[in-house]
């Protein structure tokens, strides 16, 4: 599977991670297996699956266009048993794409990797300094998180004014309480280099749901809602923006949701000017009953003088105002 190639290596002159877009296959050659061996595994040097500071050069694989794209691999029986951890990997390489993704996203003043908060708690995979000083941390999280450890995360950036950012590996569980904290949740898929997101379906229209204050969520909307019915969109990671809020959706998704939306907002708008019209006649009338001046009360019929207009027998002066008895 694609998202298991290793596409990071390790330069132990300059100290740093390498991704293998980096230069072209003949200077990983050079700096490799059967070069100086300075390009050496990334996840052996640093421990994973084999000894901390574990030295195995590398050789290049694959090729631009190919059925197998480019990536680096061990020289024959140099690898661990069993390989690298899937979930490592991925992680390992969705840190770089994204950090890649984000120097090409315009307002970006600048990009690093494997950055600790100014107070120290939190390291972000990759830390993203806007031009309008917004920090934007991009998380890459390869296996589930409980509710609590997410949200101590979370909090601890907001409390230091960090937008986080979170990118999930694909079929990985992730903790609702991302939707409660009104987060979008994304995932990447390194094999198929596409971003996923969830869309939330349109609440019901209940009781008065025109006087919400939130109509949008009367669409399609995004962040979805905690319990909302869920539909999920795909798209290219270079299809994404990036602002002062985190990720932005692609102006084709936007505008679907703005559409969607637009419906409920006019049907509510109706609604709103309808209870107003029926308000404001409720009130003229009981303005002009107020200016209405008072009735004069009708001099007394004498006694007797009361007569049925059907059978023109006696009436009895309580019937006096209907002119005619009850069954007539």
């Amino acid at each position: 599977m694609q998202d298991d190639l290793l596409v990071v290596g390790f330069d132990l002159e300059t100290r740093r991670e390498v991704h293998v877009s980096q230069r072209p296959p003949e200077q990983w050659k050079r700096l490799g297996y059967g070069g100086t061996g300075q390009l050496v595994c990334f996840y052996c040097f640093h421990g994973f699956e084999a000894p901390a500071g574990t030295r195995v050069p590398l050789v290049v694989r694959g090729r631009l266009g190919g059925k197998v794209r480019r990536h680096f691999a061990h020289p024959p029986g140099q690898a661990p048993v069993g390989g690298h951890s899937p979930e490592t990997v991925w992680h390992i390489t969705t840190k770089h794409l994204l950090a890649a993704w984000a120097r090409s996203r315009p307002g970006v003043d600048r990009v690093r990797l494997e950055q600790w908060t100014q107070d120290r708690d939190r390291r972000a995979d990759v830390e993203v300094l806007l031009k309008d000083g917004t920090k934007v941390a991009l998380e890459a999280q390869r296996k589930l998180m409980t509710d609590d450890g997410w949200r101590a995360r979370h909090r601890d950036y907001a409390r230091q004014g960090v937008v986080d950012v979170w990118f999930w590996r694909p079929r990985v569980h992730f903790p609702h309480v991302v939707l409660d904290e009104g987060l979008p949740v994304w995932f990447y898929s390194v094999s198929k280099r596409e971003a996923a997101t969830s869309l939330g379906q349109a609440h019901a229209r209940e009781h008065q749901w025109w006087k919400a204050p939130d109509l949008s969520l009367f669409g399609l909307h995004h962040p979805p809602c905690a319990l909302d019915e869920l539909e999920r969109v795909t798209m290219p990671l270079d299809a994404l923006g990036l602002g002062a809020g985190g990720a932005v959706l692609p102006q084709y998704l936007h505008q679907r949701l703005l559409e969607s939306q637009r419906e409920a907002q006019q049907e509510a708008t109706r609604r709103k000017d309808s209870e107003a019209r029926h308000a404001r006649a409720v009130r003229e009338s009981q303005e002009r009953a107020a200016r209405a001046p008072a009735p004069v009360p009708l001099p007394p019929v004498p006694a007797g003088s009361l007569r049925c207009e059907v059978c023109n027998r006696p009436l009895a002066p309580e019937l006096a105002k209907a002119r005619r008895h009850i069954l007539c």
